[in-house]
């Protein structure tokens, strides 16, 4: 296993042949669909972009930067400058459940998804930043590029810890307008926001970013164990509520979270947000290996 525990070895060799795809232009964030995977093999000019810690220096264009003492990096045409967002939301509410499989903890899963994500990035030279959404704001990591930091990027992933609240809203908001350069933005939450999450999603949209949801529930939020007469308390606020659950109910409430689903799907379909609902009981790097391999951002 690495030293974060978060993914062996065997899957971080399968990680490392895959790569990140936007599948859809978005204004001021990258010409297009990147044409190749060979990066840096073509001599013909294409572009310039800003020098990034971690860029190959004999990249740099020396004579700009005597000129304007600002670093720039040459791009060639067979390459396109992806930029890679990695959004955890690290409320309270992904703390759960609170006991039971390590595994298919929310937290735990997601710090996983995002783990598999960065080296991916990582492993393709993409500009790579990670974020927590969470309303005490803990700080962020990057942007880097390249495999020299990947023990960096594991180590920050691997200490983040779920507290709090997330108004996703106020959060993703927040983050399009502080984040800089825009590109491939992938969320993984819960989603359970009391306000809801499409306002803050349509800023980063209006900014240029391609947004996809990594949506997660545990088992037991899908199919509730329990019965009887229950005092549930909100993970978040603490606030409890008595609530008696027969099979009536239990039945109510799993037809009004596939209405959740359902309506979640058919708001990104209409916004072109790419939308992977995700039961932790899944193994984890089947969302990347397979899932994100049809929706077609993972190559």
């Amino acid at each position: 296993m690495t030293d974060d525990k978060l993914f062996d070895e065997k899957t971080r060799r399968k990680l490392d042949q895959l790569m990140l795809v936007a599948t859809r232009v978005r204004a001021g964030a990258m010409k297009g669909e990147r044409r190749s995977i060979k990066r840096g093999t073509s001599i013909e000019f294409a572009d310039y972009r800003n020098y990034v810690r971690g860029d190959d220096l004999r990249r740099l264009d020396w004579n700009i930067y005597a000129r304007l003492e600002k670093p720039f990096i040459k791009l060639l045409e067979d390459e396109e400058d992806l930029a890679v967002h990695l959004l955890l939301d690290s409320s309270r509410s992904m703390d759960w459940p609170g006991d039971g499989e390590r595994d298919q903890h929310k937290f735990f899963y997601g710090q996983r998804l995002m783990a598999g994500l960065a080296t991916i990035a990582m492993g393709s030279n993409d500009r790579l930043t990670l974020a927590t959404l969470n309303d005490s704001r803990q700080a962020g990591f990057g942007p880097v590029r390249g495999r020299g930091h990947s023990l960096g990027v594991l180590r920050y992933v691997s200490a983040l810890k779920p507290d709090g609240t997330a108004d996703l809203n106020t959060t993703l908001r927040d983050y399009a307008l502080r984040a800089g350069r825009p590109g491939l933005c992938f969320l993984i939450s819960d989603l359970l926001a009391p306000a809801g999450f499409m306002e803050g999603l349509s800023v980063l949209q209006g900014k240029g970013y391609e947004v996809a949801i990594l949506h997660l529930l545990a088992r037991d939020e899908v199919e509730p164990p329990m019965g009887g007469d229950l005092r549930l308390i909100d993970i978040e606020t603490n606030q409890p509520q008595e609530v008696s659950i027969d099979g009536g109910m239990r039945d109510l409430y799993m037809k009004r979270l596939t209405e959740w689903q359902d309506s979640i799907r058919t708001d990104c379909l209409r916004r072109g947000v790419h939308y992977v609902p995700v039961i932790t009981d899944t193994p984890w790097e089947k969302i990347i290996l397979y899932n994100l391999r049809r929706l077609g951002t993972v190559k």
